[in-house]
């Protein structure tokens, strides 16, 4: 996206914020089963480039009051962009760590094991990753979400079946799914140690346990996630993050086959 200044951008995120802090319908779009395709690229708007990857209500608050201020017309939106992410980073995220996750947050991406061994991402990660995500109702017992990230495929149980007994933790967790009205709802728990959010984001132990939201908009034309996430050891309290994705029907996820593991790589350092 071409860079642009803060006047440029000013009143999209005023209006674009109610997309991501309301709840939306779908009953224009004939209901659930148009959560079901594919979703990819955000949309090319203020609120879509800056929940990219994921954001916060903190973060889109702290953008707005940005961009509404005079002072900063002349500075470029991606310098706000980043500016309001730190912010999110800091004073959302670190203030609901725990102090032993707050000692390790934020991880270098260079230490991210996706990033140096090839390793496929955990739950925290990979819902939020920045690729395509296909969602398919198969039969009436399941939900299948499929990532262009990895190629990852996870099934949400729609009948309510429990985790079995004695069934080790795993990457992707065991998921419960329902419809709320025309909302999808996804509980998940049994998640592998892993990170939250992103490559650099702050590690979560085995009790994580993630509450997401899907809706469409009205128009049909955006998916909003809301996931929260709760975990007694790395979380003093819940944090909810937001992803919105774009209706991309003629996208198609490709077999994941190229991670080259790095030879060469220096570490960027904490960021501030």
């Amino acid at each position: 996206m071409p860079m642009a200044n803060s006047r440029t951008w000013r009143s999209c995120v005023l209006g674009l914020i109610v997309v991501a802090c309301v709840p939306v319908t779908t009953a224009a779009q004939g209901g659930r089963s148009k959560l079901e395709g594919m979703w990819s690229d955000p949309p090319q708007t203020a609120v879509g480039t800056f929940c990219f990857a994921w954001c916060t209500d903190a973060g889109i608050e702290y953008l707005n009051t940005l961009l509404d201020n005079p002072v900063n017309d002349a500075r470029p939106f991606d310098q706000l962009m980043s500016e309001a992410d730190r912010y999110q980073r800091q004073n959302y995220i670190r203030a609901r760590l725990t102090d032993a996750a707050a000692k390790a947050y934020p991880q270098d991406p260079a230490d991210d094991p996706a990033f140096l061994q090839c390793k496929p991402y955990g739950l925290g990660h990979q819902m939020l990753s920045r690729h395509q995500l296909e969602i398919r109702q198969q039969g009436n017992d399941r939900i299948e979400l499929r990532y262009g990230e990895w190629d990852a495929r996870r099934t949400a149980y729609l009948d309510g079946r429990k985790r079995p007994t004695g069934e080790p933790p795993s990457l992707l967790g065991h998921s419960v799914a329902r419809w709320d009205g025309e909302a999808l709802v996804i509980e998940t728990s049994g998640i592998q140690p892993g990170l939250m959010f992103s490559s650099d984001g702050a590690k979560h132990s085995d009790q994580l346990k993630t509450i997401e939201r899907y809706t469409r908009s009205a128009d049909g034309k955006t998916l909003l996630l809301t996931a929260t996430f709760q975990d007694p050891l790395s979380l003093r309290e819940p944090v909810v993050v937001k992803k919105i994705w774009s209706w991309a029907p003629g996208s198609e996820i490709a077999p994941y086959t190229d991670c080259l593991r790095p030879t060469e790589f220096s570490k960027s350092g904490k960021r501030p």
